[in-house]
């Protein structure tokens, strides 16, 4: 996948546009994950689920949420603080372009949107927050049938359970067939993209991209490096154990596309099968480091550029509203510029500082999902740690 990047890379650069050409391919390769996400995310969690008792499912997911607020707090104090010191996008101006701000959805809405009216319709619009929903209720009622005194419906449950069990062993064995073909389509995706925008526009923003990048490795090497030290694994061991699930999620740029994979690259690092099913999935919906750490860096750029001087009260108010609404609007389409705009708004800042940054989207977008993905597995590993210690206590 890294040679077919590179080389992707290559021909974008010497060919330009004409390069994309190759870009059915690389939507092809989009298309074949997107097919077996949805499936894969939802008998996951159903499978992680049916394994737990309900104070255990609580605990869990007490833990996550706790750690994606502290880890996405974070990201946007690193992302604010690199760009107060390096000052992107001083002395540039704002593009002639009109830019409308999205809706932001209301607590209320988002709460509604969890539960559908129609089971189907929840698969069929891949609305992962329903089907997240879905999953836990039947992943609950499949353990209350295992666990239940009544021998009939532990013979039930046991059926189900080996019913979704099949079905899970089914979907990753085509996924280990859809990996074969993921170089190809990665050098598609990355001709097409360097093609398209070409080096012009990324050194255009090369200040803002590389602030961005060095954030990311600070974010990886303190925060990240950091959580797996404290929890006693072993943090060389962890990366080279989940290079898959990272790689994936940078090449795609897609934090769906590349759970399946994240998944195994999980287990593989010795994440059990039940932290790794239930914590993933939760973590692609609920948690963006990238994207908190890539709007701290973004509200100065804009400030910046607009010459507005951003008081240490300010900068508060950006750290608790980013962490807020990168948590609470990780789910919905267009996070990032739902995320972005709704700041912008509050600060009084233009909306076509999204357009600008629009110019380099694709070239932050690899690197943050990167580490949204990252961030998931370093949550699952911590956890699952620690609830390893808290059984071997009993």
């Amino acid at each position: 996948m890294s040679i077919g990047f590179i080389l992707g890379i290559i021909v974008g650069v010497i060919f330009g546009k004409q390069a994309e050409v190759l870009q059915p391919f690389g939507t092809l390769l989009l298309h074949l994950f997107s097919l077996i996400a949805i499936p894969i995310i939802f008998l996951a969690v159903v499978l992680a689920v049916n394994q737990m008792n309900v104070k255990q499912l609580g605990r869990i997911g007490g833990k996550l949420i706790f750690y994606y607020a502290v880890t996405t707090a974070a990201a946007v104090l690193i992302g604010l603080g690199l760009a107060l010191f390096f000052e992107p996008g001083v002395n540039m101006t704002l593009p002639d372009a009109n830019v409308e701000k999205p809706d932001t959805p209301h607590v209320s809405d988002v709460l509604l949107q969890i539960v559908p009216e129609n089971m189907f319709e929840a698969f069929t619009s891949g609305d992962l927050m329903s089907i997240l929903f879905l999953a836990v209720i039947i992943g609950m009622s499949i353990s209350l049938m295992k666990f239940s005194k009544e021998e009939k419906s532990q013979k039930y449950g046991e059926v189900l359970d080996t019913f979704f069990s099949a079905l899970n062993e089914m979907f990753f064995k085509i996924l280990r067939g859809i990996l074969l073909y993921a170089p190809i389509g990665i050098f598609a995706i990355s001709a097409s993209a360097f093609g398209s925008h070409g080096w012009e526009t990324v050194q255009s923003l090369l200040k803002l991209t590389g602030v961005f990048y060095l954030g990311l490795i600070l974010l990886w090497v303190f925060i990240y490096s950091g959580l797996l030290k404290l929890s006693g694994t072993s943090i060389f061991q962890f990366f080279r154990n989940t290079k898959e699930a990272y790689t994936t999620a940078f090449f795609t740029s897609s934090s769906i596309a590349s759970l399946p994979v994240a998944i195994e690259a999980a287990k593989k690092a010795g994440i059990s099968k039940k932290t790794a099913n239930f914590a993933l999935p939760l973590g692609a919906v609920f948690n963006s480091d990238g994207g908190a750490l890539r709007m701290g860096i973004s509200i100065v750029f804009a400030a910046n550029v607009t010459d507005l001087n951003l008081s240490p009260t300010d900068l508060l108010i950006i750290v608790l509203i980013g962490t807020l609404l990168s948590i609470g609007t990780a789910g919905v389409p267009a996070a990032g510029l739902v995320t972005l705009s709704a700041v912008l708004t509050m600060f009084g800042l233009p909306l076509e500082i999204v357009a600008l940054i629009g110019g380099v989207d694709a070239i932050l977008g690899m690197g943050g999902t990167a580490s949204n993905v990252t961030g998931d597995i370093v949550g699952a590993a911590v956890i699952d740690r620690s609830e390893k210690r808290k059984a071997a206590q009993v």
